[in-house]
């Protein structure tokens, strides 16, 4: 789902930064990706397990984040844990499990949040692996988007605030704090619009995500 937001060029440094753990590391973002969803309204057939140029979804979204510049990535899993396991390659990848992400998105996002502190990130580049229009090209234009363990942007599509979303250090604490249900960092993001920059990136990506069967036309074989 994308949301107005404020378009500022890259670079411009973002203010008000909520107390947090800074990673530290200049120039270090790290990519997380959300991939815990049962897909109840697909059956539910838990979306990392969708194919998607004939592997699993959730492989798709690690490349992106790789391909676009994350390093480390970590992965927060959730139903089908095992199977998503088993059946797709994560290697090199910190995997989480979320055993709690029947209560939506926030809890991944929290738990995807305190798995990065002690890392040296001074960023986290976070995904959803329900998108497979985003690609590595969104991912590492909005990467260069860095500036400080203060950074807080977002992708945006024709001036509307979409993912992957791009959050400093210094910010984790209370973007965590925040997130509760399936609103992710969507509260704090509204809270901190006069912070935040916008990097348009509806020429590389689309940010239709994968809810119901009439989607999974966005997938391809």
């Amino acid at each position: 789902m994308t949301e107005p937001a404020p378009t500022r060029s890259p670079g411009t440094a973002a203010a008000d930064p909520a107390p947090g753990v800074s990673g530290g590391g200049a120039g270090v973002v790290a990519g997380l990706l959300l991939a815990a969803g049962g897909g109840h309204r697909l059956g539910d057939h838990p979306k990392a397990l969708l194919t998607h140029h004939g592997r699993p979804l959730v492989e798709h979204a690690v490349r992106a984040l790789r391909d676009g510049g994350c390093d480390p990535v970590h992965v927060v899993l959730g139903a089908a844990a095992d199977r998503v396991r088993a059946a797709a390659d994560l290697t090199g990848c910190v995997v989480l499990e979320n055993p709690a992400w029947t209560r939506g998105m926030g809890t991944s996002l929290r738990a995807g949040l305190a798995s990065l502190s002690p890392t040296a990130a001074g960023a986290v580049l976070v995904t959803l692996v329900d998108q497979p229009g985003v690609g590595a090209a969104a991912v590492a234009r909005l990467r260069s988007a860095y500036t400080s363990p203060s950074v807080l942007a977002a992708a945006g599509y024709g001036g509307r605030r979409g993912h992957p979303v791009l959050i400093g250090a210094d910010r984790w604490a209370g973007v965590a704090a925040a997130a509760r249900g399936d609103r992710g960092a969507r509260a704090y993001l509204r809270e901190h619009t006069g912070s935040l920059l916008l990097v348009e990136c509806g020429d590389i990506a689309d940010p239709r995500d994968i809810d119901t069967p009439a989607d999974l036309g966005l997938l391809s074989p």
